[in-house]
């Protein structure tokens, strides 16, 4: 089983990305997946979490960043929208090997590499 998180970059605040994390060796359609981060200096925060039947978000993003899950592709996105410098941060998808979601870092098997997001002020 593989994650692969990728399409992080650098972008101004106020600006745009979208994360994508592929999966492989399951369909992870049935389980729970998340979004989590990596300031320098800081501990691996939760950004969001995505199952079937519920989304949720820290309140740092809510409002800001969504959760989408393509089937036929196996892929989580992280559609990022109007990001501040305080966004910045390496990005990490993980996937549970249970329903529903989790804030939880332990509920969580699966872990991608990472990929940088530097939101330039």
């Amino acid at each position: 089983v593989q994650l692969q998180a990728f399409g992080g970059g650098l972008v101004q605040a106020g600006g745009s990305l979208r994360l994508s994390c592929a999966a492989s060796g399951r369909t992870f359609g049935r389980y729970g997946m998340g979004w989590f981060r990596q300031a320098p200096g800081k501990e691996r925060e939760f950004v969001g979490a995505w199952s079937r039947d519920n989304t949720y978000y820290s309140d740092s993003v809510k409002g800001r960043f969504t959760i989408s899950w393509d089937n036929a592709k196996n892929t989580m996105y992280l559609q990022m929208n109007s990001l501040k410098p305080t966004d910045t941060a390496v990005y990490y998808c993980a996937a549970r090997v249970y329903g529903g979601t989790s804030d939880y870092e332990g509920a969580y098997a699966y872990w991608g590499q990472g990929t940088q997001v530097t939101v330039s002020s």
